[in-house]
């Protein structure tokens, strides 16, 4: 580290402590200023955030690091900033809003830098080392928002796949799954994990996978419903698959898809009927599978 830097260093050092207070208080009044926030971070949260960084970033200064390391290495400093960003991730605040809102915070420190600075050379020297360890605070910032926000948006779509594939309890050990829309791979999973855990729970005999709502039937498709009827029977359970309209009828028997070993009927009514058949013949010894 140059006798330059290490200048401008101690006297940043000097200023976060001297006017720590100062700096937090300037940088929240630039953030409410901000309209990207909209009101979604409150002013109280905004001064406790700031009171967190300020103290954060002195103490990884009196550390030494080197400057381009202070925000990355320093867990404190990481921390308080990874946190201000997935918070408002969380609060839907635009990436480009949260990085904007710690970089502010170089405003706040170089209003106190200057004026306690008299030297031209000193505060261009103290401009330089704020930039360097703000813009990586940013970085930071803006990383961690887009990590946050993706694993919002897986959580968010394994929730809607789960809601879209809702298990029915019909009748008594009859279970039912109404599928609408593409079923691809993913959802094919969740299918399979929700279906095998309330035929578990309910001691189900028969579980009924109804097509209506599912657009087209491709070989993939297909697949996908031979493998949650495997698993189905793996349970000791019966698998109906109903919703088999016309057209998709004649598609299966295009593409050659063998689905005569599945129990097939053209409505969720004719199969929930020929479920309770086989419930009620199910007994002490289940009864062979009529798939006439």
């Amino acid at each position: 580290m140059g006798s330059a830097e290490a200048a401008a260093r101690e006297h940043v050092t000097s200023v976060l402590r001297e006017e720590a207070d100062k700096i937090s208080d300037r940088w929240v009044q630039l953030q409410l200023a901000q309209p990207s926030l909209d009101g979604q971070v409150s002013e109280a949260e905004l001064g406790e955030e700031a009171d967190a960084l300020v103290s954060a970033l002195l103490s990884g200064l009196d550390l030494g690091l080197p400057i381009e390391r202070v925000v990355t290495a320093h867990e404190e400093i990481h921390r308080t900033v990874s946190e201000i960003s997935l918070r408002r991730a969380r609060r839907g605040v635009s990436p480009t809003a949260t990085s904007l809102a710690v970089l502010s915070l170089k405003e706040a420190l170089l209003e106190s830098v200057q004026r306690r600075t008299r030297a031209g050379d000193d505060l261009f020297g103290s401009a330089v080392l704020i930039n360097r360890l703000l813009d990586s605070a940013g970085a930071v910032a803006f990383e961690t928002f887009v990590e946050g926000r993706e694993e919002i948006i897986r959580r968010q779509s394994q929730q809607l796949l789960e809601v879209s594939t809702p298990v029915v309890r019909l009748w008594r050990q009859v279970l039912a799954v109404p599928l609408i829309g593409t079923l691809d791979t993913a959802r094919t999973q969740v299918v399979m994990e929700n279906l095998l855990q309330a035929i578990q729970e309910h001691e189900a005999l028969v579980a009924i996978i109804d097509i209506t709502g599912v657009p087209t039937v491709d070989t993939a498709v297909a697949q996908h419903l031979m493998h949650t009827v495997n698993a189905v029977r793996l349970m000791g359970a019966d698998c109906v698959i109903s919703g088999i309209r016309p057209p998709i009828a004649q598609t299966i028997a295009q593409l050659g898809i063998d689905l005569s070993t599945i129990l097939t009927r053209a409505t969720l009514a004719d199969a929930l009927s020929e479920a309770v058949k086989l419930t009620e013949a199910a007994g002490s010894d289940r009864a062979p599978l009529d798939r006439r």
